[in-house]
């Protein structure tokens, strides 16, 4: 054992002895005196301790505390009752309160008693016992929360262990309190007890023993009786206190007195309302003035003193921003931050803040959420962060879509009105301000929110301003994804993958192709909409084919013909697929036309051709439009790939897929040929 281990073991039991061998008056005195500075002691520690567990022996503490006021109470009481003296601290306290008046000192002290017990006592032993509860009910929720923080890696091993210790530590030392509140409760009646026994004891042992009157006896048994209570519930009182400090320290981080200095000053206009309040009194008939007014005063000063020191504070606060600011705008390393580029912007006007601002119920940030979900499913690509801001230099209405910090598209929004659209085509017969849809060039009218159900009983599509935004967004990211993928993402891809499918990745990458090469694959399949989702197959056709050529575009065709089910199901939705075919001499023209240098191969065709070949596809798409069929382009798989380059600048929206990219359940109704005239 330790010094202070034996220290501390020899202390108990001299605190059990002293309820049997007799003490002088002398070390009555010491020891009374000692028992009031540990009080003391603990009740300054428990003040400024910054949390319940800086504190844990306490409920320990408050046991011995409590066994050496019972132990000296047991030991006074025999030197009163014995010799009708106990010491000068007993005789002191007694007669410094009782001033020759036994009833009126009896009377302080039961007051005394009574409001440990039942104000002070009561209260800790309440809080003591619903913070240990709560406590073990909060210990699964916290112990998930660990457990969480340690699987996403934001703290380490040991400390979640540290946190789990310090958890059940705090559930052992509620659960402890409150147990030990109870010793005080059980000083407390033991003190009125005690105190009662003395009297009666007292008035018996000088009446019979030393043959005083009973008014004699009962004033000096009384006096030190009272000496001797309020010698002990003092300290009891003073640990008391500490006990309730301990219990309710909760939200608290720092010392209780600065804490209520500070929280009490916190808000100098409340003082000065309060110092208004006591003027007012005040003045009123019949109250004393002088009180009032000096509080009042007193407040005043107080309120206009802190409400400067907050001002100067404030501005102090506001000027040492300034100049970090400024001196990190004049840090050399901050202008590799002016290089950075948002891969996806959304500015605004200031009349449509509201819809990116929940506080005035807008609904935008959640909905861009959706639209990076939606894009994953869609796509089978990560949508980059979309940041949103506003720009004063816009229109009120107007917003931009920045890819890249170049501007991809615009549109206008009316946040108060609804957008209609007539799901036939048809003319909107309905009042409202004309526009187009921006996502698609739709004609649509905007109209109030009181025309709503007209629109409704007519037929038309209505849609809210942030619905429009949201539609908008998701087809230029459909429309840029090729541009938003880069190596980086491809990187976070094969990463995710990795995961499920090691031997899948580890074989390819970069053993057989580079991540830039994968990257341009992908790239390609989402610049003509195909989605990138199953890059198990992907990754397994890259796998197989990019031993017998590096060419992206040529990977790309591979990679298209093993994913025809999944084309198919993207540009034939239906069982029939309505298809615009190439004569046979354009055909040729392409085939005989191949290129190939170093950056791979292109199809060599006079430029007189190609605008012939555009002219005819355009005049067939247009009359099949006027008949509501959408069609596609059949071609030869060879001649897939240069084709739709031929046509990608001049109509890009229209599928070029090969024979071999489409399922053999699909059928196919020719509905146009392309020909040159």
């Amino acid at each position: 054992m330790k010094y202070g281990d034996i220290i501390v073991a020899i202390m108990a039991i001299t605190v059990v002895l002293m309820m049997i061998i007799p003490l002088s008056t002398i070390l009555m005195d010491l020891l009374l005196t000692f028992n009031i500075t540990l009080s003391l002691m603990i009740l300054l520690i428990s003040m400024n301790m910054e949390k319940p567990l800086d504190f844990s022996i306490f409920p320990s503490l408050l046991l011995l505390t409590t066994m050496l006021r019972l132990s000296l109470n047991v030991s006074s009481t025999r030197l009163i009752l014995l010799n009708g003296y106990a010491g000068r601290i007993i005789e002191s306290f007694g007669n410094f309160v009782v001033r020759g008046n036994a009833l009126v000192g009896f009377i302080i002290f039961l007051i005394i008693v009574i409001v440990q017990f039942i104000v002070i006592t009561k209260g800790s032993e309440r809080v003591a016992e619903v913070a240990a509860r709560f406590t073990l009910d909060a210990m699964p929720g916290k112990q998930m929360s660990i457990d969480a923080d340690l699987n996403a890696g934001v703290i380490s091993e040991s400390e979640a262990q540290k946190r789990r210790q310090e958890i059940q530590q705090e559930a052992d030392f509620y659960g402890a309190m409150d147990g030990a509140s109870k010793f005080v409760k059980g000083d407390a009646i033991a003190g009125i007890i005690i105190a009662l026994i003395n009297i009666a004891g007292g008035l018996v042992t000088g009446m019979i023993f030393q043959d005083l009157e009973f008014t004699e006896a009962l004033n000096r048994y009384t006096l030190l009786t009272v000496g001797d209570g309020l010698v002990s519930q003092i300290p009891a009182l003073l640990i008391s206190t500490a006990t309730g400090i301990v219990v309710t320290k909760v939200a608290s981080s720092g010392h209780l007195g600065e804490d209520i200095i500070k929280q009490l000053t916190s808000y100098p206009k409340l003082l000065l309302l309060a110092a208004a309040a006591l003027g007012f009194f005040s003045i009123i008939p019949g109250l004393p003035f002088v009180p009032f007014m000096t509080l009042a005063v007193t407040m005043g000063y107080m309120g206009i003193s802190l409400q400067r020191a907050s001002d100067r504070e404030i501005q102090k606060t506001d000027q040492i921003q300034k100049e970090k600011e400024l001196e990190e705008m004049r840090k050399p390393d901050n202008i590799y931050s002016l290089l950075q580029v948002d891969p996806i912007e959304v500015e605004f006007g200031y009349n449509i803040i509201p819809l990116a601002d929940a506080n005035q119920g807008g609904d935008l940030l959640d909905r861009v959420v959706m639209i990076r979900r939606q894009c994953a499913l869609d796509l089978g690509m990560i949508v980059p962060m979309i940041r949103l801001r506003d720009n004063i230099q816009l229109k009120p209405n107007e917003y931009v879509i920045k890819i890249k910090g170049v501007e991809a598209d615009q549109g206008e929004l009316r946040t108060d009105n609804y957008m209609v659209m007539n799901p036939t085509g048809g003319n909107l017969e309905i009042e409202g301000i004309e526009t187009k849809e921006p996502a698609f060039g739709l004609p649509a009218k905007w109209i109030s929110s009181e025309k709503k159900e007209m629109a409704e009983m007519k037929g038309y599509t209505i849609v809210d301003a942030s619905s429009v935004l949201a539609t908008h967004l998701t087809e230029v990211i459909k429309l840029y994804a090729h541009e938003l993928l880069g190596r980086q993402e491809v990187k976070n891809l094969l990463d995710n993958l990795k995961n499920q499918y090691p031997a899948l990745v580890e074989e390819i990458v970069p053993k057989v192709m580079m991540i830039g090469e994968i990257q341009k694959v992908l790239s390609n399949l989402l610049k003509e909409g195909v989605p990138i989702r199953d890059i198990v197959t992907i990754l397994e056709t890259l796998g197989d084919y990019a031993q017998l050529t590096k060419d992206p575009d040529m990977l790309t065709e591979y990679v298209r013909q093993r994913l025809k089910r999944v084309i198919t199901e993207r540009f034939v939705p239906g069982k029939v697929a309505h298809v615009i075919t190439l004569d046979t001499d354009i055909e040729d023209i392409i085939l005989e036309s191949i290129r190939q240098n170093e950056h791979g191969t292109y199809a060599a065709i006079e430029p007189s051709q190609i605008q012939k070949i555009r002219n005819t596809l355009v005049g067939l798409v247009n009359d099949l439009n006027t008949k509501g069929i959408s069609p596609i382009i059949l071609t030869n798989p060879m001649v897939r790939l240069y084709f739709k380059r031929i046509i990608e600048d001049y109509i890009s929206f229209l599928p070029v897929l090969s024979y071999n990219e489409l399922e053999p359940r699909v059928e196919v109704q020719s509905v146009g040929t392309v020909m040159l005239r």
